[in-house]
C-alpha cells in the first residue's frame, strides 16, 4: 500500500489534508474552502459540519462517501472520477454546484439546500429529494426516471426535455411540471 493511504481515521477541526487515499475516514468541523482534492480518493467516508465550499474537485474520486450538515457551495462534481461515483448528502448547503452529465443513480439528498444547482444531462434515476429547496435548479436533457420528488419544493422541470417517467411527485408539486405553459393553478 502507498504511504498516503490513510485507514480508519478521524479528523477534527483541521483545515489541510494531505493528498492520499482514504478509507473509511470520518471528517468533523473541518475548513477545506477553497482547498484542491484533486486526485484524492475517498471510500466509504463521511464528511460532517465541514466547509467544502468552492473545493476543487479535479478527479476526486467518492466512493459510498455521506455528507451531512455541510456546507458545500460552488462545487463542481463534473470534474470528479465518474468510476464509483457515490454519495448522499443529509442537511446540506448545495447552492450552486453542478452535477452536469454525472452519473449518479440512487443518490439521497435529504433536508438539503439544492438552489442554482445545474443537472443539465445529469442521471439521476431512482435518486431521492426528500425535504429539499430545489429553486432555479436546472433540470435540462436530465434523467429523473423513478427519482421522488414527493416531498421536494420549488423545482421546475419540463416533462417535455426532461425523462420523469415514473418519477413520483405530490399533487401540489404538480404547478412545477406546468410551469412553462404559463399557465394559473388555484386551489
Amino acid at each position: 500500500m502507498p504511504d498516503n493511504y490513510i485507514v480508519d481515521k478521524i479528523f477534527e477541526n483541521i483545515e489541510v489534508l494531505p493528498k492520499g487515499e482514504y478509507e473509511n475516514c470520518n471528517f468533523q468541523n473541518c475548513d477545506f474552502s477553497n482547498a484542491n482534492f484533486s486526485d484524492f480518493k475517498f471510500i466509504d467516508c463521511s464528511f460532517e459540519a465541514c466547509n467544502l465550499s468552492l473545493l476543487k474537485l479535479n478527479n476526486t474520486a467518492f466512493s459510498e462517501v455521506n455528507f451531512s450538515d455541510c456546507k458545500m457551495l460552488g462545487l463542481h462534481f463534473e470534474a470528479c472520477n465518474t468510476f464509483g461515483l457515490s454519495f448522499t448528502f443529509e442537511n446540506c448547503q448545495l447552492n450552486h454546484s453542478s452535477f452536469y452529465q454525472t452519473k449518479i443513480k440512487n443518490t439521497t439528498f435529504r433536508n438539503s439546500q439544492l438552489e442554482e444547482v445545474d443537472f443539465t444531462e445529469a442521471d439521476l434515476s431512482q435518486s431521492v429529494f426528500e425535504q429539499c429547496y430545489l429553486t432555479n435548479a436546472i433540470f435540462d436533457q436530465t434523467i429523473l426516471e423513478k427519482c421522488d420528488f414527493r416531498s421536494a419544493n420549488n423545482y421546475i422541470i419540463n416533462p417535455e426535455i426532461n425523462r420523469i417517467k415514473k418519477a413520483k411527485f405530490s399533487a401540489s408539486g404538480l404547478i412545477g411540471l406546468l410551469n412553462k405553459y404559463d399557465i394559473v393553478i388555484e386551489n
